[in-house]
């Protein structure tokens, strides 16, 4: 133990103790509890024989790094007691108040955007998320690449309708899995959702390669299906709790791009096992690439900042907000039920509606480019066709980490006047009205390689931008509680639209043409358009909350 002795350098005490926050520039003369004394080389101290009674009542200081830091309170009961005349009146070897001698805890200073410790969390946090949401793509698209395989296993004795089963049963099972999870991971902790589902959807694709009767291959990748729609509520939740309204369409934008990551990587893993060791070994690759990730993300992906130990993030700025120290913030909030935090905040919220049809649409276009693309080129004498199309995820890559930023510097230049998820959807608006033009362009594009190539990606561009900001919107009209209700429910009216891009589409071309085809798909462009119309000075929920909080005040 060590006693502190109230100290100031001479002949500038009362200056400095008159700013707005004193900081005292001696180092403190510290006597141990054998009576030596240890003083610092620094300027000449004066230890005050007698602080004034209000100066040593208001003192509060700790002592870091050898300096005092005196609060605002201290240094104006100080700088009362000059001016009343009440100049070192106190008696000698007054004790200078800290944590260790008063035995009160000292409060911290709040963390912000630029604390290394808060960046770092984050950084490690977010990079967990973005591996383990990678390799739920990696145990979902395992199949499309081992079915070539299976199909050569003779033992197997299954056929193309079989292999067309297995591939039909996963996205029923994650459309309605999506709308299930998001409303039941309202109340589950978003990382054993993300590393719970990611490790269950493992051993899922392991079971499956080591089973080969028929029916248990169709119940394991059904379950497959119900288990990969625990990944995206986590995210999303994880995203609104860890940036702030100016930031969060830039890492939304990042987050969505994982898809193609995983997109990527599944071919090369999946399918090179597949075709060296046999089709088992392409579901055991992604299955045990996927455990591994799945015990990462449970060690380094964190909640929230307030699991990490800093305050939540504050909605309209980059840094935590300050912790609330009133006495009903130790009081438990009473959460609502999971059946009334869906109705409340989405079945009856007529925005979250708009943004569910709008994602309808935009999912028919986008599984009508990613499904149809490639038929209407071999129809058209395209051998390598494949080749052809292979620039839409990069296209879609580029066009989602564009749209999440573009959309956060109208955000971030906004005066407040305007709404901020009304900025976004002009930038929505933009992308899906590009995306028309560009169907038009790819329609009739000559049978030229490069040219077909470079429409293809800027298709994807295009198209991928509202595919990740609709996601986006409509976690940002819905209080935080409410994020993971709201992606499932959008995420399952966005799976039936993808489901109604495969029959309605085939019997449009198969009755009218590939004109009707590009034709249909310019007309779920413009019901985007006119979806999203009335929301382009739409408020997010943050916004509406300061605005009531500001007119009650």
């Amino acid at each position: 133990m060590m006693q502190v002795h109230s100290c100031r350098p001479q002949g500038s005490g009362t200056a400095l103790l008159r700013g707005k926050q004193a900081s005292l520039g001696a180092r403190p003369v510290v006597t141990s509890l054998n009576g030596a004394v240890r003083r610092p080389a620094a300027r000449p101290v004066q230890c005050s024989a007698a602080p004034s009674q209000a100066f040593a009542g208001g003192l509060q200081a700790q002592v870091r790094r050898g300096s005092f830091h005196i609060t605002q309170a201290a240094a104006d009961a100080y700088a009362k007691s000059q001016s009343d005349g009440d100049d070192d009146s106190t008696p000698a070897n007054t004790p200078v108040s800290t944590p260790a001698s008063s035995g009160a805890p000292s409060t911290p200073s709040e963390p912000t955007k630029d604390d290394a410790a808060f960046n770092r969390q984050r950084w490690i946090a977010f990079l967990a998320m973005f591996t383990g949401y990678a390799s739920f793509y990696l145990t979902r698209n395992s199949l499309a690449f081992t079915a070539p395989t299976m199909l050569e296993d003779k033992a197997l004795g299954l056929d193309m309708t079989a292999v067309g089963g297995l591939t039909s049963i996963l996205p029923v099972a994650y459309g309605f899995s999506k709308f299930l999870s998001g409303v039941l991971g309202a109340r589950t902790s978003p990382r054993i959702l993300l590393a719970g589902g990611l490790a269950a959807t493992a051993l899922v694709n392991i079971a499956f390669g080591m089973s080969s009767a028929y029916p248990l291959l169709l119940a394991f990748w059904g379950l497959n299906g119900i288990l990969q729609g625990l990944g995206a509520p986590a995210c999303a939740r994880f995203l609104t709790s860890w940036y702030a309204d100016k930031e969060r369409g830039t890492f939304w934008g990042f987050w969505t791009a994982s898809n193609n990551i995983g997109g990527f990587a599944a071919p090369i893993l999946a399918g090179t096992a597949a075709s060296m060791y046999g089709w088992r070994y392409g579901m055991f690759a992604p299955g045990c690439v996927a455990l591994a990730v799945s015990v990462l993300v449970l060690i380094f992906f964190k909640d929230t900042p307030e699991s990490s130990g800093f305050p939540a993030i504050d909605a309209g700025s980059k840094k935590p907000a300050a912790k609330d120290t009133s006495e009903s913030s130790g009081k438990a909030e009473e959460k609502p039920g999971l059946l009334k935090l869906l109705v409340d905040n989405c079945l009856k919220n007529v925005y979250v509606w708009l943004f569910a049809i709008a994602y309808f649409f935009v999912y028919v276009v986008r599984q009508g480019v990613t499904s149809w693309f490639i038929f209407y080129l071999k129809d058209k004498g395209v051998q390598n066709a494949a080749v052809q199309v292979s620039g839409l995820e990069l296209g879609g890559l580029l066009g989602s980490l564009s749209a999440g930023a573009i959309s956060d510097h109208l955000v971030r230049n906004n005066d407040g006047s305007k709404g901020n998820v009304g900025l976004r959807v002009q930038v929505v608006m933009t992308y899906a009205a590009l995306t028309a033009v560009l169907l038009g362009a790819f329609w009739a594009a000559p049978n030229i390689g490069w040219i077909q190539w470079i429409i293809v990606a800027a298709v994807g561009f295009a198209l991928y931008g509202p595919q990740m900001l609709i996601g986006l919107c409509g976690a940002e009209v819905v209080p935080k509680p409410a994020v993971s209700a709201a992606q499932g429910f959008l995420g399952w009216i966005s799976y039936l639209g993808a489901a109604n891009a495969g029959v309605p589409l085939a019997k449009i071309v198969q009755t009218y043409g590939w004109n009707a085809y590009f034709a249909s798909l310019a007309g779920a462009c413009g019901i985007i358009l006119l979806l999203l119309a009335p929301m382009t000075n739409l408020k997010s929920y943050s916004q509406r909350e300061e605005e009531a909080q500001a007119k009650a005040a």
